[in-house]
């Protein structure tokens, strides 16, 4: 076993002195490992980093702080935009040029054979919804009761 570690250190050592040196975090991480929390943490993390970004676009000031918002909007629009891409892609489009002669109609037709189209706006519109449903309290319909 101590013969296999030795041969392993040496390749180790090899590969280090080829390599510019300054591996020695990726070499640790290679022979002990990460720590098991080590996803989660970088969960939290990025999470966490939108918080930051606000904090610091309301402190910045002056021409940092138009730079800095320039920045962030262009970063919104591209992201609006791969997300219009994305909802494109699965959202079904019309063939109207490809109509057969003798062809069924769309309300004979089944819902299993037309594709599913997904569309933000509804998914908003239901998160909505829910988080106005949270504090609403159901109030119990009272029926009026005749006198007899």
């Amino acid at each position: 076993v101590s013969l296999l570690l030795y041969l392993r250190r040496v390749r180790e050592a090899v590969v280090s002195t080829q390599s510019t040196g300054n591996e020695h975090i990726e070499l640790a991480q290679k022979r002990h490992g990460r720590r098991l929390d080590h996803d989660e943490k970088l969960r939290k993390k990025a999470a966490r980093s939108s918080h930051k970004l606000s904090m610091k676009a309301k402190k910045l000031h002056g021409l940092k702080a138009k730079m800095y918002n320039k920045k962030r909007h262009a970063e919104k629009i591209q992201m609006k935009k791969a997300i219009k891409m994305h909802e494109e892609k699965q959202t079904k489009a019309r063939d109207s040029e490809n109509v057969q002669e003798g062809a069924v109609p769309a309300y004979l037709l089944d819902r299993e054979t037309q594709t599913r189209a997904k569309v933000l706006s509804n998914m908003v519109k239901q998160k909505r919804k829910e988080k106005a449903g949270k504090w609403t309290v159901p109030i119990p319909k009272v029926k009026a009761v005749g006198e007899d």
